[in-house]
């Protein structure tokens, strides 16, 4: 017969190197993302927290602990049994009471007390005396079950293992983001990693229907789906690109083209910035993966922006994006078939060192405020 644990330790890290005012801040908004995550579920559930811990009180404890580990700010989780007292001879006596539940009789084990406030009783004493009412054989170096043991004031909590959770900074604490997302395998991934740092991220999306279908819209939502399991809520901008397409064909070189795309979707973003009270954008660009992504071009494309341009992915190769991207689901549907609005009428052999002097000149020609100003107002929004 096995414990029944009666409810989940919460640990969280980096929240620590904060200050008092902002560690309590970033505290209560992962208590209210952790609340929020549940609550959807139709989740019975209660919620407390003492100094550096929280702890959730559910008889769902497999379902909650599936829920906390995609959920930012976690460092790590473990379901616990709740003993309502620090006195060590209540403590004793449980273990005395139920070591053959915890520890097999051919298994091995090890006792790890920590304790936070006074006690009359030292941590080590604690783990000597409740290994010597388990009668079973001590192996500290290399045990079978590593039974660990939290006093903290009155309470003390018992758990057998440390489930590892994604780190990071609870979604919300760092402001909103823009994201440009394209439904490619880089920019789902460098939206997640700023939501790990704590942004709440808004979705660009641009697509050229009716001159294509509509199956990078489709792919699109299909990803957010599955980011929306680390961010609750998920808006969505969807950013007609034909018209804008259609000019610069008309009117600008060919190995130009990419260059006048990106700075017209960078432009538009940043109104939309403007309009969400974001303070950055994302994109999905890695340091020479492609044409647009080299040096010299980034600084042609971002000079038209104000506001800063964040880039997760940028020190990183394909690989170690693909392989992330399989680790969270979106490397499946991102490999699906689409006609992207930036493949569009794009040029075999790009420049890859665009002259800002070039450029300038040629946007003279367009009339970049009017198609800027189209494309906002047929923009449409949806909530994922």
């Amino acid at each position: 017969m096995k414990m029944e644990y009666n409810e989940i330790l919460v640990r969280y890290g980096e929240i620590f190197l904060k200050s008092e005012p902002v560690m309590q801040l970033f505290e209560r908004r992962l208590i209210e993302n952790i609340k929020s995550r549940i609550i959807k579920t139709g989740i019975d559930f209660s919620i407390y927290q003492k100094r550096g811990r929280i702890f959730i009180k559910t008889k769902k404890i497999a379902k909650v602990c599936k829920i906390l580990k995609k959920v930012f700010g976690i460092v790590s989780f473990s379901p616990c049994l709740h003993l309502e007292t620090s006195e060590k001879r209540e403590i004793l006596e449980f273990f005395k009471q139920n070591y053959n539940k915890i520890v097999g009789k051919d298994e091995k084990f090890a006792v790890e007390v920590k304790r936070v406030g006074k006690h009359n009783y030292s941590s080590q004493e604690l783990a000597r005396e409740i290994g010597s009412v388990i009668k079973r054989k001590v192996d500290l170096a290399n045990p079978d079950k590593r039974i660990f043991v939290e006093v903290r004031e009155n309470d003390t909590y018992i758990y057998f293992k440390k489930i590892k959770g994604l780190g990071g900074l609870p979604v919300g604490v760092s402001g909103k983001v823009i994201s440009l997302i394209s439904g490619g395998i880089d920019s789902p991934i460098a939206s997640l990693l700023a939501m790990k740092r704590g942004c709440n991220v808004i979705f660009v999306h641009f697509h050229s229907f009716p001159l294509v279908s509509k199956k990078s819209i489709e792919k699109t939502k299909k990803l957010l789906q599955v980011l929306r399991e680390y961010q609750d809520k998920i808006k969505l901008y969807l950013i007609p690109f034909a018209n804008i397409q259609l000019t610069i064909k008309a009117m600008i070189p060919t190995k130009y083209r990419i260059i006048f795309y990106r700075r017209f979707m960078l432009r538009i973003c940043e109104e939309i910035a403007r309009k969400e009270g974001a303070k950055a954008l994302i994109t999905g660009e890695s340091l020479a993966q492609v044409s647009s992504q080299t040096l010299d071009n980034i600084a042609v494309i971002e000079e038209v922006t104000q506001i800063p341009i964040l880039r997760p992915l940028i020190g990183m190769d394909k690989l170690e994006i693909i392989k992330i991207a399989k680790k969270i689901g979106t490397y499946e549907i991102s490999v699906q078939p689409q006609e992207d609005c930036c493949t569009l009428f794009t040029p075999k052999h790009p420049t890859a060192q665009a002259r800002i002097e070039i450029v300038k000149e040629f946007e003279r020609r367009i009339k970049i405020k009017k198609l800027m100003k189209d494309a906002i107002d047929k923009a449409e929004i949806q909530e994922i």
